[in-house]
């Protein structure tokens, strides 16, 4: 997987760069039927001097589309969890789609009237 993050007016990279570091191993589990170097990440942590408020971006470019996720958090930590959270549930349902596991769930039998009474 290439990583690329830009710092935007953030004061200390090291918590930024040691949650990053735990997100992206749990994304490389979910992403494991992919070629590494066809996939990117791109993200972009930035803080609004007006509101004090952390926001962390992240595009994610895989072979198949393209997702894109954000997180606002009062600290650099909790806007790159909520981010990352967002990108995880993201992927979960692109990779379903794929696989279309929407034409394999089972239908629930209808109730008979026998059932009912």
């Amino acid at each position: 997987m290439k990583l690329s993050f830009n710092y935007k007016h953030v004061d200390s990279h090291k918590p930024a760069e040691a949650e990053v570091e735990r997100h992206v191993g749990k994304l490389e589990k979910l992403l494991q039927s992919y070629s590494p170097d066809l996939i990117q990440l791109h993200g972009v942590f930035s803080k609004t001097p007006r509101t004090d408020e952390n926001s962390c971006t992240l595009n994610l470019s895989l072979p198949s589309g393209t997702l894109h996720a954000t997180g606002i958090g009062a600290t650099v930590r909790t806007s790159c969890k909520k981010a990352f959270s967002d990108l995880e549930a993201q992927v979960k349902k692109h990779q379903a789609k794929l696989r279309k596991d929407y034409e394999w769930r089972r239908k629930r039998p209808l109730p008979s009237a026998e059932a009912l009474s």
